[in-house]
């Protein structure tokens, strides 16, 4: 079988990425394929059939996207190691700054598209057991002894690292001092008592495995976890103060170019930005860009005190040196907790 013009080499990569919808239909169509973050499965489930149609009712042609979904880093690191990407809609800009680097991604891909290339937004919040048992309502009640906190590892996932950002965020907006930060992420993660790979795996450690008090993560993916497993079974803890975490995306320079992908590539990253792809968006409860559907969908997103990672914690190239590069702040938190 003929892999959607992709090489064989580049076909097992994907496999062990997580490609999904391989299966060529035998009428000529046009081809993408959108490497992006493990807990967006759902929201491209309904996002590229929307697409489709438009692509379809604008060129007479017909498109086929194809999904690969993963840690956020791990990806990344996949689409840099040869997975052939069109284009790439991660959730930390880290991971798309890393493939500028390479020349993957143009160096000015934040002006590529508005909104900083980001066309929505989440935020990280707490889903706990029904009626809260453990009385978890903020950051510091996550660094209580015997506590057990779920976050999915920062090395290798957005949303792991979105909680490690916004548990030491929260104490620089309340205008404490970096030791204090660290302080509280040190006892955090020391109530992690398993790092998953990827934020789907974090939610699996939680609400099938039955392990932790509290789970970590993005807002849409708290919403998809009740509509899977039932109303009733899990609340959301908003915190007095949290992460925005914004979702860039961007194309592959050098695929699309050897493709001629180029057209079809920026249009479906246009399409998140229209009105349709932003109610879709809102459905799932992800914070959409523009302001006529946010305002319709306002009921959804509390208005919360929010923080960025450039506006407060210095910028995502300072926090990845910093942080999250080897022998960082990160790893020097994991060597000092005593298991």
């Amino acid at each position: 079988m003929k892999l959607l013009r992709r090489p064989l080499a580049t076909a097992f990569l994907a496999l062990a990425t997580g490609l999904t919808g391989l299966t060529a239909p035998a009428q000529a169509q046009d081809t993408l394929l959108n490497v992006s973050y493990d807990v967006a499965r759902e929201l491209y489930k309904d996002l590229n059939p929307a697409f489709a149609k438009n692509w379809q009712a604008k060129t007479g042609r017909s498109v086929a996207v194809n999904q690969s979904h993963g840690g956020s880093s791990k990806q990344a690191l996949a689409v840099a190691g040869g997975l052939e990407a069109d284009v790439v809609t991660m959730n930390q800009a880290t991971d798309v700054d890393m493939l500028a680097s390479q020349g993957i991604v143009a160096s000015d891909w934040r002006k590529r598209f508005a909104h900083g290339a980001a066309p929505y937004t989440s935020v990280t919040v707490f889903l706990v057991r029904k009626g809260n048992p453990k009385a978890v309502k903020d950051w510091a009640d996550l660094t209580r002894p015997g506590l057990q906190v779920i976050v999915p590892n920062p090395k290798v996932t957005g949303n792991g690292r979105y909680t490690y950002l916004a548990a030491w965020g929260s104490v620089i907006a309340a205008g404490g001092t970096e030791a204090q930060a660290r302080e509280r992420v040190s006892k955090l993660f020391a109530n992690v008592p398993v790092l998953d790979g990827g934020g789907r795996g974090a939610t699996t450690t939680f609400t099938q495995r039955g392990i932790g008090d509290v789970l970590v993560t993005f807002e849409n993916e708290a919403e998809l976890i009740e509509n899977e497993f039932g109303k009733g079974l899990f609340d959301v803890v908003y915190p007095s103060v949290t992460i925005e975490a914004e979702m860039p995306v961007a194309l592959n320079e050098k695929v699309t170019a050897k493709r001629g992908s180029q057209a079809l590539a920026k249009a479906y990253l246009d399409f998140l930005y229209s009105p349709e792809a932003q109610e879709i968006i809102a459905r799932h409860n992800l914070r959409p860009r523009l302001p006529d559907v946010a305002k319709k969908h306002a009921a959804r997103f509390p208005d919360l005190k929010t923080f960025t990672v450039d506006a407060l914690l210095g910028g995502w190239a300072q926090v990845a040196k910093t942080h999250f590069a080897d022998g960082g702040v990160y790893d020097q938190i994991q060597a000092g907790i005593k298991r």
